[in-house]
């Protein structure tokens, strides 16, 4: 038999109360597990805490990796596999690689950090994704506290959330 993990979620119909909810809940030290919008809201990382993504750091590796794939590609075959003498030009002429390597960096660049961000943010295309409330695609903001990580019983934190504005407050098992 599977156990879930209990769930309450409180749906905010505002950004700002939002954010100033998610700034009190976090004053009274219950832990938040995630914060759901149907848009991004510019501040909520940083009242949640989240550090910044390191999704740039890959686009430079990707990119790095993108530009040396191309010119050793375009090395290997116009100057060391099949070296032709055109005109008196040397055989490696690096000009003429700019477009060709400018292209496949860019190509790899994207489809790394595409993959990089699918499988960071677990959007696996044979999965399920978490939904706590339907509405949080469309208009809501949705809280989820999981009760498991917080010390302080169901009906005070629903009581704060009401307090902090929740338009809505509702209790979710999801199944492990």
């Amino acid at each position: 038999m599977a156990t879930g993990k209990d769930f309450l979620v409180g749906i905010f119909d505002d950004e700002e109360v939002l954010i100033s909810a998610v700034s009190s809940v976090k004053k009274q030290g219950v832990k938040i597990y995630e914060v759901y919008t149907p848009f991004p809201v510019h501040g909520l990382d940083d009242v949640m805490g989240h550090k910044p993504s390191n999704l740039p750091i890959a686009g430079f590796i990707f990119g790095l990796t993108g530009t040396i794939l191309a010119l050793v590609m375009q090395i290997g075959m116009l100057g060391i596999d099949w070296p032709m003498n055109i005109g008196g030009k040397p055989y490696i002429p690096l000009p003429a690689f700019i477009p060709v390597t400018f292209e496949l960096t860019v190509l790899i660049c994207a489809l790394g950090m595409t993959a990089s961000f699918f499988i960071v943010a677990n959007l696996k295309p044979w999965g399920t994704p978490v939904m706590f409330d339907r509405r949080s695609t469309d208009d809501k903001f949705v809280m989820a506290i999981d009760l498991s990580k917080n010390t302080e019983g169901s009906a005070s934190i629903e009581k704060l959330l009401r307090q902090s504005g929740a338009s809505e407050v509702n209790s979710k098992t999801l199944e492990s």
